[in-house]
C-alpha cells in the first residue's frame, strides 16, 4: 500500500499486521479520490474505522489541512503513528484512541468536510455512527459523508436519520456510497 498522490506520492505505508482490517486497494483508493478531489484542498477529513490510516493520510498528501484517525485497535493505532511520523504528516493529524462512535463526540471543529468510513462488513457500525453524526454541528448540508461497505449492505435506513444517498459506485467486492444532509 502506498500513498498515490500529493506531497506524499509513493512513500509506502505500513498495514496492521492479521486480519482485523483490509487497507483499500490503491486502485479503489485512486477512483475514491478521483471523486473527492474537490472537496480536498484545504479540508477538514475524518477517517473513522481508520486502519493504517491510509485514507486520512492520501487526503493531507492531497492537500486536506487536517485529518482526524479514529480508531480504537492497538496494532492499527500504531500503524497510523508510524504512518504519520514516516509521511511526517503529525502536525495535521489528530489521532482519537477510541470506538468510532465515541470518537465522534472528541471532534471540535466549526465544520467537518468530508468524513470517510470503513468499518467491519456487515456489522450495522455505519448505521451507529450515522445515527450519531445526525446530531454533530459540524456535520452541515456542505459535509460528504463516505461508506465503504459490502454490495449488499442496504441504506435504507438513511433519510430516518436526516441523511439522503447522494450517489454509489460500486467495484467488484464492495462500494462506495456518499451521502449527504438532506435539505
Amino acid at each position: 500500500m502506498r500513498v498515490i498522490a500529493g506531497t506524499a506520492r509513493s512513500l509506502p505505508l505500513k498495514t496492521p499486521e492479521g486480519l482485523d482490517t483490509r487497507p483499500t486497494t490503491d486502485r479503489i483508493k485512486e477512483t475514491l479520490f478521483n471523486m473527492l478531489q474537490i472537496y480536498i484542498p484545504g479540508c477538514v477529513f475524518v477517517d473513522l474505522f481508520s486502519g493504517s490510516g491510509g485514507i486520512g493520510i492520501e487526503a493531507i498528501s492531497r492537500g486536506a489541512k487536517k485529518a482526524y484517525f479514529i480508531e480504537n485497535a492497538p496494532k492499527a493505532i500504531s500503524c497510523i503513528e508510524q504512518n504519520l511520523a514516516f509521511t511526517k504528516f503529525q502536525d495535521r493529524a489528530i489521532v482519537i484512541k477510541q470506538d468510532a462512535c465515541a470518537g465522534l463526540n472528541s471532534i471540535y471543529e466549526k465544520q467537518v468536510d468530508v468524513i470517510f468510513m470503513d468499518p467491519p462488513y456487515n456489522q450495522e457500525h455505519e448505521k451507529r455512527a450515522l445515527e450519531m453524526l445526525q446530531h454533530m454541528k459540524y456535520v452541515t448540508e456542505d459535509t460528504l459523508i463516505v461508506i465503504e461497505a459490502a454490495l449488499e449492505t442496504d441504506f435504507d435506513y438513511v433519510e430516518e436519520f436526516g441523511f439522503q444517498v447522494q450517489k454509489e459506485k460500486r467495484y467488484k467486492t464492495n462500494k462506495h456510497v456518499y451521502i449527504e444532509k438532506r435539505t
